[in-house]
């Protein structure tokens, strides 16, 4: 619940910051590796679970990473149909093609 709800606003978010500011995607992986640490510190603290479990924490950032792509994604395909729309247009919510 909280990976879902609370990390996957925030990775969401995330993604679309990243997005936003035109950074590449491969910092998407150092910030949602911060927010990992931040999540799981939550189930730490609010429901006792162990704080660095491998297999939780390789889960939690899987999820994480996935949630920030794909608002990465959303933001980047609007992005790129709206600033550049003599040369692109958005084919579905995550991607855009060339104009012919």
């Amino acid at each position: 619940l909280v990976t879902l709800l609370l990390g996957g606003a925030a990775s969401w978010a995330t993604g679309r910051a990243i997005a936003i500011t035109w950074k590449p995607l491969w910092q998407l992986a150092v910030y949602i590796a911060l927010m990992t640490f931040a999540v799981r510190f939550i189930h730490y603290a609010l429901f006792h679970q162990p704080f660095l479990t491998p297999g939780n924490v390789i889960v939690d950032y899987l999820v994480l990473i996935a949630n920030a792509i794909v608002g990465y994604r959303v933001m980047r395909a609007w992005q790129m149909q709206r600033q550049y729309p003599w040369v692109y247009r958005q084919t579905s919510p995550l991607s855009w093609q060339r104009k012919h």
